[in-house]
């Protein structure tokens, strides 16, 4: 999903990006969460790495730090949403 956005877009505004990771990316990185969550740690971490690829995407925000850009988009981490959904 990451790819087919990347060909498609060049730049992503906010609002575009959320709904579309919210829609696309998101559910791909959760999908059977609460069976592989505490068993795979190299897993999780590439995940964080794809989901930090993803926010870098967004215009305006490339110079910031992960944690920054997810703070201005109003999104929690993965391995935040992974702990809440077990």
């Amino acid at each position: 999903m990451l790819g087919i956005m990347q060909q498609n877009f060049q730049e992503i505004s906010r609002d575009c990006f959320v709904t579309l990771n919210k829609s696309l990316v998101r559910p791909q990185l959760e999908y059977a969460n609460n069976v592989w969550a505490l068993t795979r740690i190299c897993d999780t971490e590439k995940n964080q790495t794809s989901s930090k690829t993803a926010n870098k995407m967004i215009r305006g925000l490339s110079g910031l730090k992960y944690e920054e850009r997810l703070c201005v988009l109003q999104l929690p981490t993965l391995i935040y949403r992974q702990l809440r959904g077990i």
